[in-house]
């Protein structure tokens, strides 16, 4: 067991005293805010003398006391209360209010954090429980110091602490919690061609950014992956959530790494940007599944009706019932200029984003603005039962305005629905997991961006292996008595495969003897009047001829028809299950019936032997 994973077991241990008190989803109020006051409690602790006679000095002379007091603790916050949890002890009948008092004492932007958990309540319940100076007494037993426990150590025994709450609470962990699997294999894919952050040595600074950040998970994966293949390089972390207790977590997660918490802030993204003029080099979201973005819709659409694309949502708007690609948008928006170094994105959507909406729809105008600008560098299709929420088809988006060269022009696609693992333990709608080969496997085929088909082989016994088998490769061998099926995998298109024309066909109107209605005003006079019930629409291909298309596919079955080009319209769609489709004919009649008598058979066996 590492020591990040013994520290969490045992500051966990403290549920043993909430038992009863408290229900086991309501641990973590305590634990959490606990565990981060007593590590600033040890960070601060060789400073604290120092700190208390500056501050007094700096007083009695009018001088803001802060800079100078952050220069002597040597982290960006100071507490000025002579008090401290050992000092808390030492009157336990006037404990509530001390400790009160010593939280008031620390810089705005760590009270804030205690105050976004509410922590004031939980003193108040502790007191009336009779519970608080036991739970402090066993606090203070922790040593937390730097010297005995680094950043990095701190920062994983935290998020151990963010597992353990988050299972006992699905209904929280639906809401704020992206699944382990899915965030590995999104950091993988964001960095996965950049050799130059991840070779050794390589003293690289970066920034990255998660606009739905809820307890920090995407971002302490980004920053524990490029350490664990470069540890001289830096990563800022950027943030904004809009739940309180997932933004204290999160914020308090940055603080126990040693990153700067004013980069962290609370919000709507959507509404209230906090970082409005920040450009990143990485950017990361898991937001919200069709959620309806109503509440936001003043604010949203005065931004896209009065800046278009000098704002966020010039591209277009979507549906109101579904605003998942808002934070698409907004992630665009954020992208540093491509002759700056460019940026990356790995966003996760549902399936509505891909075909949702008709050719000048608001969905889209957003799908022809990522792909006929080259923003689109894969699309990966999850298993479904991977989130804590939702059992639908979700999808990994990864778009950069910094495309390599051989991806210039190019969607991949990636079908990674079948790679799954059933989970030991069900965790509210995730049932099932990617394994680490996996994760892998979709990894490597995004990196070399190639084509490949997935090789299911099944022996006579029943037995099931996958493995990927790319364009040129051999195909397994066929077991005796079992089978292989190939299903496509990854493939590769031109951007321009996705948009089509619609076309509106008319036919002429009649009029009862069956002719030809004819315009008698203006610029239809004497052209034939189309009929509205008549009238259809049919979606033409952009790599295929308008005319073309007509001539074979509408007029031989209407020759009186016409195309109405004052309607037409450029629409794009991404029909991702259609092009990973294998259609299997249906068994023969012979073999069906072979089934049936067999089972039928058998019913009468049963029958038998019961008259019997």
């Amino acid at each position: 067991m590492s020591q990040s994973q013994s520290l969490s077991a045992l500051i966990w241990s403290v549920a043993d005293l909430l038992r009863g008190d408290y229900k086991p989803y309501e641990y973590g109020k305590v634990i959490l805010p606990f565990t981060v006051l007593r590590r600033l409690d040890c960070v601060l602790a060789p400073s604290k003398a120092a700190v208390l006679a500056e501050q007094a000095a700096r007083q009695a002379k009018g001088i803001n006391p802060e800079p100078f007091l952050l220069r002597l603790t040597g982290v960006p916050f100071a507490n000025t209360s002579p008090l401290d949890l050992k000092l808390l002890l030492g009157d336990q009948d006037n404990i509530a209010i001390n400790l009160t008092a010593y939280l008031q004492g620390f810089s705005p932007a760590v009270r804030d954090i205690f105050e976004r958990f509410l922590f004031a309540d939980q003193i108040e319940r502790l007191k009336k429980a009779g519970l608080l100076y036991q739970i402090t007494e066993k606090f203070l037993g922790f040593d937390l110091g730097p010297d005995r426990v680094s950043n990095r150590d701190m920062g994983l025994m935290f998020e151990e602490l963010i597992r353990k709450f988050s299972d006992f609470s699905n209904e929280q962990a639906a809401e704020q919690f992206t699944p382990r699997d899915v965030i590995t294999l999104i950091v993988n894919l964001l960095f996965i061609e950049d050799s130059d952050i991840l070779s050794p040595g390589t003293a690289a600074v970066r920034t990255v950014y998660d606009p739905t950040a809820g307890t920090g998970g995407m971002l302490s994966e980004a920053e524990r992956h490029l350490r664990a293949h470069n540890p001289a390089a830096s990563l800022t972390l950027f943030g904004q959530e809009l739940n309180d207790e997932a933004y204290a977590i999160c914020k308090a997660d940055m603080l126990i790494k040693g990153q700067d918490v004013r980069n962290i802030l609370p919000g709507n993204t959507l509404s209230a940007d906090g970082h409005p003029t920040q450009k990143f080099d990485y950017m990361l979201s898991n937001p919200p599944f069709g959620v309806e973005w109503k509440k936001v819709e003043k604010e949203v659409r005065r931004e896209h009706e009065q800046l278009g694309h000098a704002g966020r949502f010039g591209a277009g708007l979507p549906r109101i019932s579904d605003g998942s690609l808002l934070f698409l948008l907004h992630l665009l928006s954020k992208m540093r200029p491509a002759k700056d170094g460019g940026s990356r994105i790995g966003i996760v959507l549902n399936g509505s984003p891909l075909f949702t909406g008709g050719a000048g729809s608001g969905e889209s105008e957003i799908r022809r603005h990522v792909l006929e600008n080259d923003l689109v560098e894969a699309i990966i299709a999850l298993p479904t039962d991977m989130f804590f929420n939702t059992g639908i088809a979700t999808y990994v988006w990864v778009l950069s305005n910094r495309k390599p060269d051989h991806r210039r022009g190019l969607v991949q696609l990636i079908d990674a629905s079948a790679l799954w693992q059933k989970m030991r333990k069900s965790l509210g709608s995730k049932r099932r997991e990617m394994a680490e080969a996996d994760v892998d496997a979709v990894t490597r085929l995004f990196g070399d961006c190639v084509e490949a088909q997935l090789a299911t082989v099944t022996t006579a016994n029943g037995r099931v292996t996958r493995m990927v088998v790319r364009d040129g490769e051999a195909l397994p061998p066929t077991p005796e008595g079992g089978s292989v099926k190939l299903t496509p995998m990854s493939r590769l298109f031109r951007t321009e495969a996705f948009g089509y024309r619609s076309i509106t066909v008319e036919r002429p109107l009649r009029d009862a003897a069956g002719q030809v209605v004819l315009g008698q005003k203006g610029k239809a006079k004497g052209k034939p009047q189309p009929d509205p019930a008549l009238r259809d629409t049919e979606n033409v291909p952009l790599t295929e001829d308008v005319e073309t298309y007509f001539a074979r596919e509408v007029l031989p079955h209407a020759p009186d028809a016409w195309i109405d080009h004052d309607k037409t319209r450029t629409g794009y769609e991404i029909p991702f299950n259609r092009h990973f489709y294998v259609f299997e004919p249906p068994r023969p009649l012979a073999a069906i019936d072979a089934d049936l008598k067999h089972v039928t058979d058998r019913i009468l066996t049963m029958i038998a032997g019961l008259a019997g």
